[in-house]
C-alpha cells in the first residue's frame, strides 16, 4: 500500500523560500515518475510539476506559473521527493499535494503553504 507523507508547508512574506518534502513507502520508488499538484483556495487541483523515474531520467516539466521559481528533485536512497519553492507569490497559496502519477490514488494529505504579507 502506497503511502505519500508530506511536510514543509507553512506561512511566509511574498518572496521568500519554503522546501517541501514528500516521504513516500510501499512502492518501489525509483520505478515510478512523481508530480506535485496544488489546490489553492476555492479553485481547482492543478499540475505544478513532475520528475520521471530513474530510468526515465529524472526529466522535469513545470507548469508556466511556477517555471523559473520552483524545482523539483528525488532522493531515490531515501524514497523521497522534494519542492524547492523560491520567490513565492501570494498566488502560490495553496495546499501541496504530492503524487505518483503512475499508481491510481496515490495522494498524500497535503501539506499548506501560506504566502501572506
Amino acid at each position: 500500500q502506497v503511502q505519500l507523507v508530506e511536510s514543509g508547508g507553512g506561512l511566509l512574506q511574498p518572496g521568500g523560500s519554503l522546501r517541501l518534502s514528500c516521504a513516500a513507502s510501499g512502492m518501489d520508488f525509483q520505478m515510478y515518475s512523481m508530480a506535485w499538484y496544488r489546490q489553492p483556495p476555492g479553485k481547482q487541483r492543478e499540475l505544478v510539476t513532475t520528475i520521471t523515474s530513474v530510468l526515465g531520467g529524472e526529466r522535469t516539466n513545470y507548469a508556466d506559473s511556477v517555471k523559473g521559481r520552483f524545482i523539483i528533485s528525488r532522493d531515490n536512497a531515501k524514497n523521497m521527493v522534494y519542492l524547492q519553492m523560491n520567490s513565492l507569490k501570494p498566488e502560490d497559496t495553496a495546499v501541496y499535494y504530492c503524487n505518483v502519477p503512475g499508481i491510481e490514488g496515490a495522494w498524500g494529505q497535503g501539506t499548506q503553504v501560506t504566502v501572506s504579507s
